[in-house]
């Protein structure tokens, strides 16, 4: 069983989705977790709302949102876990989608989500996180050296020049901070965390989005039982490698 942890609400709808039913597709059965045990849903914005204009740029693919109808109606999905009550002992891995609207914040704040990540990487079980999920683990402290958890890895994330501040400087004038969770960049934040700047890696310069027939230009980074990557436009092949990861095909 797979543990997915989501926030009160506002997460990527691709980001979640498409892992979810690459696990379903290939019999790996998966469970939600929310910080009160509560149905959680996307961000309204990305899921029907839209950016008028920008939606060619910014909204979610329609294939995008059918896999995300189908996960919520997931009797899992309905019937979440609550933070306090999850036993990582049951579970094989765990799997954090991102998302930067305010509801995030219930997930990238919480403590609770922290310890369940402190568990996985402790007990070496894989871990895959894209966009701000990444933030979780940056965030989470082993205490035995008192640094991040990705310390000492290779990592990606949100890249800062080419996505996170262009999707907000195109939406500022009206969305205000919707694409700035953080002050801080999720690109600075991560690799304050590692090692050595050179730890985290941005993948190739023009960021093209992937699809389930044509994986290629999606962008991960396996660093041992740990899975990154970047934005929505990765998922696809992120959903791939993490089900190799998860069955020892890779």
């Amino acid at each position: 069983m797979i543990l997915i942890l989501l926030p009160t609400s506002d997460y990527d709808p691709t980001e979640s989705s498409v892992p979810w039913q690459a696990m379903r597709l290939a019999g790996l059965d998966a469970r939600f977790a929310t910080p009160a045990g509560l149905p959680a849903y996307a961000d309204a914005r990305l899921v029907d709302i839209g950016f008028g204009p920008l939606n060619p740029l910014l909204m979610t693919r329609d294939a995008d949102l059918e896999s995300y109808a189908r996960m919520s109606v997931d009797d899992w999905f309905r019937r979440p876990l609550a933070y306090a009550d999850v036993d990582p002992e049951q579970f094989a891995g765990l799997l954090i989608p991102g998302g930067h609207a305010k509801g995030m914040r219930s997930l990238l704040e919480s403590e609770q989500a922290r310890a369940i990540a402190l568990h996985f990487f402790k007990a070496d079980k894989p871990v895959a996180a894209v966009c701000h999920g990444v933030l979780v683990l940056a965030r989470t402290l082993d205490p035995d050296s008192g640094r991040s958890v990705l310390h000492g890895r290779k990592v990606t994330a949100l890249l800062a020049a080419t996505m996170e501040l262009p999707a907000w400087v195109m939406t500022a004038p009206w969305l205000g901070r919707y694409y700035r969770t953080y002050p801080q960049t999720v690109e600075e934040e991560v690799t304050a965390a590692l090692s050595s700047p050179t730890d985290f890696l941005r993948g190739p310069l023009l960021a093209v989005r992937d699809s389930a027939d044509r994986l290629q230009p999606g962008f991960t980074v396996r660093d041992g039982q740990l899975l990154t990557a970047r934005w929505p436009g990765d998922c696809h092949r992120f959903a791939a490698d993490w089900v190799q990861l998860l069955t020892g095909t890779a």
